[in-house]
């Protein structure tokens, strides 16, 4: 395998530059993490200063980046926290975004599976790259946190669904019948855990945390190295069961002590978000297609327009899951939180491409919407979101923490 050592040693400069980047302008402006990671990924790749090449090695680490980057979204879900009105309008408008994402789209693809590739790609939610947002805010416990936890976890497991179904290649009636395979190897797992079976391996847990077993952690990798592979060994994308062995893992901790959970989360936030995570965001910077997007005008022209329509798509219909008594500062972040989509993005163009279905330079623009909207949405809402806790009124239950089980 052919790593440059150059390569090798700038994309871990590229991974601490970032979070001191982050602190410095962050005593003026707060800009997500992931903004100077793809950003720097950019400058130093073969668009710019051609300072990094993508090789099979850091593109094999950005794979494990990206499906620890979906098992560490599923791990986030708690479901008796989003159930109920969080979870039943965030389907809604997820099913009202992918009716209107592949309408659109057939207005503006030049083929039918172009236009299944593009409209499933603007139904995602980066739900994986706003939760650090969130926790970092502070809104992960807040009402108005759980909405947008809700519109994550559906709009990062629907699109997941619809390429399993409609980009799998297969008839759809087979399509489905692989879907449900899976989904029953899958939901005997959860509900086995839900039902208290990994309280068995508590003791072990407890035993191992802060010695060379690290069972938890052991445990993590297994879970997710099985459920990556039963998905792939079915023809379904990796990421399908990332997200559910992060699902999984949750409901397996249930039960242990709270020091305990604690604990493995920190070794679990330090491996994805301290190593694997960093990587898939700067090699998306890195790889990205700056040539293919600026080469021909009508791909920049469509740079703007697929911007509009995340926010229009994904984001207007996500505003059924803000909290009951939002006023318009919440809602318009729950509309930019919500229309905030970048790996699920990346996978559904990259498939598209591959197969010959989807134009490269369509497939740039579409990452660069992504991007932009991984770069600006966060950042504006937040801002918006501020300005709704400072706003001279009495407090709403939306901006009031409340405890989640679990």
């Amino acid at each position: 395998m052919d790593v440059s050592i150059g390569t090798l040693v700038l994309f871990p400069a590229v991974a601490v530059a970032a979070p001191l980047l982050v602190r410095g302008v962050g005593r003026l402006v707060a800009i997500p993490l992931v903004v100077f990671e793809i950003v720097l990924g950019l400058v130093l790749g073969p668009s710019l200063l051609g300072w990094i090449r993508p090789d099979d090695f850091t593109g094999m680490l950005a794979d494990f980046g990206l499906a620890m980057l979906f098992f560490l979204a599923g791990n986030e879900i708690d479901l008796r926290t989003i159930r109920g009105r969080p979870l039943r309008r965030a389907t809604i408008g997820w099913i009202v975004s992918l009716c209107a994402g592949v309408g659109i789209a057939a207005l503006l693809a030049p083929s039918l599976p172009a236009a299944a590739f593009i409209g499933i790609a603007l139904t995602s939610t980066a739900l994986g790259t706003i939760m650090p947002v969130l926790r970092d805010a502070g809104e992960l416990r807040t009402p108005f946190g759980i909405g947008v936890l809700a519109i994550g976890a559906v709009g990062e497991f629907g699109p997941l669904i619809a390429i399993s179904l409609f980009l799998s290649g297969r008839a759809p009636g087979v399509a489905t019948l692989v879907l449900l395979a899976f989904a029953v190897i899958t939901g005997l797992a959860i509900w086995a855990a839900a039902s208290g079976a990994g309280r068995r391996l508590h003791r072990v847990i407890t035993a191992t945390l802060r010695t060379s077993g690290q069972f938890a952690v052991r445990l993590v990798l297994l879970i997710l190295a099985a459920l990556v592979a039963l998905s792939t060994v079915l023809d379904l994308d990796m990421l399908l069961g990332a997200f559910a062995a992060g699902v999984l893992y949750r409901l397996l901790l249930n039960g242990a002590p709270e020091p305990d959970t604690e604990l493995i989360e920190r070794k679990l936030e330090a491996i994805g978000y301290g190593f694997l995570v960093p990587i898939f965001f700067i090699n998306t910077g890195v790889t990205f297609d700056l040539a293919g997007l600026t080469s021909d005008p009508r791909n920049l022209l469509l740079l703007p327009i697929f911007v509009l329509l995340l926010l229009v798509v994904r984001g207007v219909p996500s505003m059924l899951a803000a909290p009951q008594g939002s006023d318009w500062r919440d809602r318009g972040a729950t509309l930019l939180f919500g229309a905030t989509g970048l790996p699920i993005i990346v996978a559904v163009t990259a498939i598209g491409v591959d197969r010959g279905e989807l134009p490269s330079g369509t497939a740039a623009a579409l990452v660069g919407a992504g991007m932009l909207s991984v770069l600006v949405f966060p950042l504006v809402a937040l801002s918006l979101r501020r300005r709704a806790a400072d706003a001279p009124s009495a407090p709403s239950p939306d901006r009031l923490d409340v405890p989640t089980e679990g």
